[in-house]
């Protein structure tokens, strides 16, 4: 694609989350009165278009490599059989498979020390809505669209199958970020909502809610949390640079020995 085309695709992308979000936020808002040029929203739009034009390409070309690189592991016979399963019991299969490696990818990045060096970034965002879930180390994204994508390329599920999957879970995981709070009911305990991953995002305490689409694994594995309200505050408490570049950069910057302690006593008396 030409960067003509990228613009236009990129402004039209715009344009269209504008029309879908921000009437849903201004109709269901989970924290009213918040405005729409918050802090850090010009912060947050380098992150989006730094997604749209540079690196969901270099995304889409790691996953693509790997994805060769599978075709001869695993037996044709395996991945024909699984390609020539109806279409909506394919869809059932790769959501249920990548919430799977989702979830524990996912406690994995708030356990592992350096995989919260680059999931940290996406967390430092101290307001949330549509905007805010752009807020993505390009590393981080490799990794996690790794997990959703790998193991179903691994066992013979066909693009067309994916494809529509991918773009799916690409505008849950923006509403699960929305300034939004719907009234669902007894509906919050089999699929996933704002309401769950705002508390995901709380500064206040060790995160849940791991899942993506359905906190089942969550409800699963004990790791379930919705109170009636919203967290008091989102973010981290480490420091974290306030520009682009420096939040690039956060994760391969040398941490010191007091720094690295401190944040690991801050880890133990919220776990405690």
């Amino acid at each position: 694609m030409n960067v003509p085309s990228m613009l236009l695709a990129t402004g039209g992308s715009l344009l269209f989350l504008c029309l879908v979000f921000v009437p849903l936020e201004r109709a269901f808002p989970a924290k009213p009165g918040q405005r729409f040029f918050r802090p850090a929203w010009w912060l947050d739009l380098c992150f989006f278009l730094g997604q749209y034009l540079l690196w969901s390409a270099l995304v889409l070309w790691l996953l693509s490599r790997f994805g060769d690189w599978i075709d001869g592991v695993v037996p044709a016979t395996f991945r024909a059989a699984v390609a020539g399963q109806p279409w909506w019991l394919q869809a059932v299969e790769v959501i249920l498979l990548s919430d799977f490696f989702v979830y524990w990818g996912h406690r994995l990045q708030h356990r592992v020390p350096f995989l919260w060096r680059f999931h940290s970034v996406h967390h430092s965002a101290e307001h949330l809505d549509w905007l805010a879930a752009h807020r993505e180390h390009p590393l981080d994204t490799v990794y996690t669209m790794g997990l959703i994508n790998l193991p179903a390329f691994l066992l013979g599920f066909p693009l067309e199958t994916l494809a529509g999957l991918i773009a799916f879970r690409g505008i849950w995981a923006i509403y699960i970020h929305s300034n939004v709070r719907l009234p669902i009911g007894p509906l919050r305990w089999f699929v996933g909502a704002p309401e769950l991953h705002h508390w995901h995002h709380d500064r206040a305490r060790d995160a849940g809610n791991y899942a993506n689409i359905s906190p089942l694994m969550d409800l699963a594995f004990g790791t379930y949390c919705c109170p009636d309200h919203e967290p008091d505050a989102f973010g981290v408490h480490e420091e974290m640079p306030r520009g682009y570049l420096g939040q690039m950069l956060h994760p391969f910057r040398r941490r010191k020995r007091g720094s690295r302690k401190k944040a690991m006593q801050t880890q133990l008396g919220k776990t405690a």
